[in-house]
């Protein structure tokens, strides 16, 4: 771990935590943006403000995990575990919200098709 003075490790994290705010502010204000909740009628697309989110979001946690936990004075083959299984649990959220999304669109096709069957097929009665 890195050996530094007072003065420097308080100059370091009072620069993080600037950065983190702007981001932070940053971040509300193209929420509130994005649903026209600053200018009335200006809307963003929603691709664009959840990819922006992501983007900021990621930056933060990166900043937090390196300076605030000190991951960056790690020795790298400690800093590779931690970040190995942090990759597979974010592959596997997005393989899983791929795979539910898949499977529910193949039961709005089954409900569908039964809607249709239903609507097709002639009722007969005894009387």
């Amino acid at each position: 771990m890195g050996h530094l003075t007072y003065d420097a490790s308080k100059s370091i994290a009072t620069k993080t935590i600037l950065i983190l705010a702007v981001i932070t502010i940053f971040e509300v204000l193209m929420a509130l943006l994005g649903k026209g909740y600053i200018i009335n009628g200006f809307h963003l697309p929603h691709i664009l403000v959840g990819s922006l989110m992501i983007l900021m979001s990621a930056i933060k946690a990166y900043l937090i995990i390196y300076e605030f936990m000190h991951m960056k004075y790690e020795v790298p083959g400690l800093v590779k575990t931690v970040l190995l299984p942090t990759m597979l649990l974010v592959w596997a959220v997005i393989a899983f919200l791929a795979e539910g999304n898949y499977w529910n669109n193949l039961r709005g096709n089954v409900k569908n098709i039964v809607k249709t069957e239903e609507i097709s097929t002639p009722v007969h009665s005894d009387k």
